[in-house]
């Protein structure tokens, strides 16, 4: 009886750390292949970074990094990864309200934003931002 007892833990064991190893492995491939850390330059008057050297729209904050491009956003704990979708909503405000000079790939729909400025995200993502803050119309990442 002892023996089947054992038994019965040890698969136990063994099949929570495969599946603990699988999950650790969820990542997403999204280009972004470094072989160092880039160096990070603080964007003023903000807590974020950015990678001035990295082709594409790319940040430091609150220990991670973040990356957009048409696709989304996606966020690793790593320079380079493992990079897991994150949902726009999710993005920390003070990434979302990063001024458009920052973005090396901003979106065409950004031609006529004002460089000093952050982005002009899209209307849903303002309606739900104030309904999180409680705000009539001011709204945005930023406001």
């Amino acid at each position: 009886m002892l023996r089947r007892m054992m038994i019965g833990v040890l698969v136990m064991i063994a099949l929570a750390g495969a599946a603990g190893t699988a999950y650790s492995q969820v990542g997403v491939h999204i280009g972004v292949n470094l072989p160092a850390p880039p160096a990070l330059v603080v964007i003023p008057q903000t807590p974020v970074m950015y990678a001035p050297s990295v082709g594409t729209n790319y940040f430091f904050y609150g220990g991670r990094y973040y990356v957009s491009s048409g696709a989304g956003w996606y966020v690793g704990t790593g320079f380079d990864g493992p990079w897991v979708v994150v949902a726009s909503e999710f993005v920390p405000r003070p990434i979302l309200a990063v001024p458009v000079r920052y973005y090396h790939a901003p979106p065409a729909e950004w031609r006529q934003a004002r460089r000093e400025g952050p982005p002009a995200w899209a209307p849903h993502w303002r309606r739900r931002w104030q309904e999180e803050r409680g705000e009539g119309h001011r709204g945005g990442p930023h406001g």
